[in-house]
């Protein structure tokens, strides 16, 4: 049979790398899967070896399946969406250590739609410092002060920032955290993530999309999930200087555990096949609408709210920081290209920008 002259290059370039892995031991039907994949299904090339990962029960390969399947989806979705034709620019990158593990960050700036737009993938191997051990065991983990831990991390997220004031700032999260001491002992696996949105004008409409496409997800795991994970995401995002939130929540939930981590996991799968009908349909709606400069400066100053909210309150930022060799361009890719700070700023009663400061000091039920 015939094949195209991408596909043939690409199976040839998959025996080659299966051919690499005769030595691991590793079983025929996994060298064939290495060698039938297509490495287009990703963003960039799986960091963990993909004969690794074919067809492994393993939670660890799993997720990190999950999160590059999910860039991929996202990236391409805001991509047409993007009518510059601009497109994500992708950085695969290693730690120092490469055993360590690394990532994929995707980051399009200076768009037409999309001022910046960031999904990032990291999958980290590391050991747990002093430092994050105490975060961990202030969190409920048990974990003896006289052992050294390794801990497994693989997680996607996202933050985008639109160039139009009516689309919403967008942000989600998705990761899976393993932990263990150096004799395979005291081992704790949990999930967190969640998905939160930021508009800068309030639409009714868009916010009820969003929070009923998480609630229909959640649903689908316990009616009892949606308004706690909403309830978390109101908490988890106020700026407490302030006495308001980031923007109109979403879920938020952390530290998810059950004897079997399958039922999470197939929770979190639900939740991120929810990111693209959750906030697509909205950037789709808005993205053509005309703004005043009025417009545009308010929202650089709600992005500056977001900004100090980041840096300030937010773990993932501080987990970024504390991790050793961190990464700071990609901790710091949420940030907007543009912000802006003005004394006391206040908007008139009544205004539109005012209605949506008093939602965000009262969060309302959405659906």
């Amino acid at each position: 049979f015939k094949l195209s002259k991408g596909r043939s290059f690409r199976l040839l370039k998959g025996f080659h790398h299966a051919r690499r892995h005769l030595t691991l031991g590793l079983s025929l039907p996994v060298l064939l899967a290495a060698a039938a994949v297509d490495r287009e299904q990703f963003m960039a090339e799986s960091i963990t070896d993909y004969a690794q990962l074919h067809d492994s029960q393993d939670m660890k390969a799993k997720m990190e399946l999950l999160v590059l399947r999910i860039q991929k989806e996202f990236c391409e979705a805001l991509e047409a969406e993007e009518t510059s034709g601009a497109k994500f620019k992708v950085d695969r990158w290693k730690r120092k250590n490469e055993k360590d593990g690394g990532g994929i960050t995707c980051v399009m700036e200076g768009g037409e739609v999309l001022e910046r737009a960031a999904v990032n993938v990291t999958v980290m191997r590391a050991p747990l410092n002093p430092k994050l051990q105490e975060s961990m065991r202030a969190r409920g983990k048990i974990l003896p002060a006289d052992r050294e831990f390794e801990f497994f991390a693989a997680g996607v997220s996202s933050v985008i920032h639109p160039c139009n004031p009516h689309v919403p700032t967008y942000h989600f999260n998705l990761r899976y955290f393993e932990v263990q001491d150096q004799h395979g002992e005291n081992r704790h696996s949990w999930f967190g993530g969640g998905a939160d949105l930021t508009p800068y004008y309030l639409e009714t409409e868009d916010v009820v999309l969003f929070h009923k496409t998480l609630k229909q997800a959640c649903d689908r795991h316990g009616t009892h999930r949606y308004p706690l994970y909403k309830r978390d995401c109101d908490q988890y995002f106020h700026n407490t200087a302030r006495d308001e939130r980031r923007g109109v929540g979403g879920i938020f939930f952390d530290d998810l555990e059950s004897p079997d981590p399958t039922t999470e996991f197939n929770f979190i799968r639900d939740c991120a096949d929810a990111i693209i009908p959750s906030y697509l349909p909205i950037v789709k709606r808005r993205k053509h609408e005309k703004f005043t400069e009025a417009q545009r400066d308010w929202q650089l100053l709600r992005r500056g709210r977001y900004v100090e909210f980041n840096l300030v309150y937010d773990r993932g930022t501080k987990f970024g920081f504390a991790t050793p060799g961190a990464r700071i361009e990609s901790v710091l890719v949420s940030l907007p290209l543009y912000a802006k700070w003005s004394y006391k700023h206040t908007p008139e009663v009544g205004s539109p920008e005012y209605k949506l400061t008093e939602i965000l000091k009262n969060p309302k039920d959405w659906v």
